[in-house]
């Protein structure tokens, strides 16, 4: 199936940057709006307490399960948002590194946040995600 997700890159800004600057999807493709996706259990409790990488890596867990639901994967993922309750740049970065892994050449347009607080018990951090599909194409 053809994605509906085209990432635009430019020469004019720094190559700095781990992700494409931009995105487009067509004007008949389903959007998907996920929830931020938290570092919870099945039961509910938070896991890998006090660990960024190991709270990041459950978030795209759990993401990968609800993009799954409603018919997408993170190949169809449009935009991305990683919220980090610390005031460390380098646990954005624990973060960061685990999100960019985990979308491989998919880099969509992502922005990294140091936030002070998140809503759950222990939890350092949150993506949230835009994707797209066209169905039946």
């Amino acid at each position: 199936m053809p994605r509906a997700v085209t990432l635009i890159r430019s020469s004019s800004l720094s190559d700095a940057a781990e992700y494409a600057y931009a995105a487009t999807a067509p004007a008949d493709a389903r959007l998907i709006f996920l929830a931020g996706s938290c570092p919870l259990q099945a039961d509910g409790t938070t896991a890998g307490i006090g660990d960024v990488a190991a709270q990041a890596a459950k978030c795209i867990e759990n993401m990968q399960v609800a993009l799954a639901e409603a018919g997408a994967d993170t190949r169809d993922v449009i935009s991305t948002r990683v919220l980090v309750a610390s005031a460390q740049q380098s646990d954005l970065v624990a973060a960061w590194e685990v999100v960019r892994d985990a979308f491989g050449d998919h880099d969509v347009p992502s922005t990294l946040l140091g936030v002070t607080v998140l809503g759950y018990d222990d939890q350092l951090v949150e993506i949230e995600a835009v994707a797209a599909v066209q169905d039946g194409s």
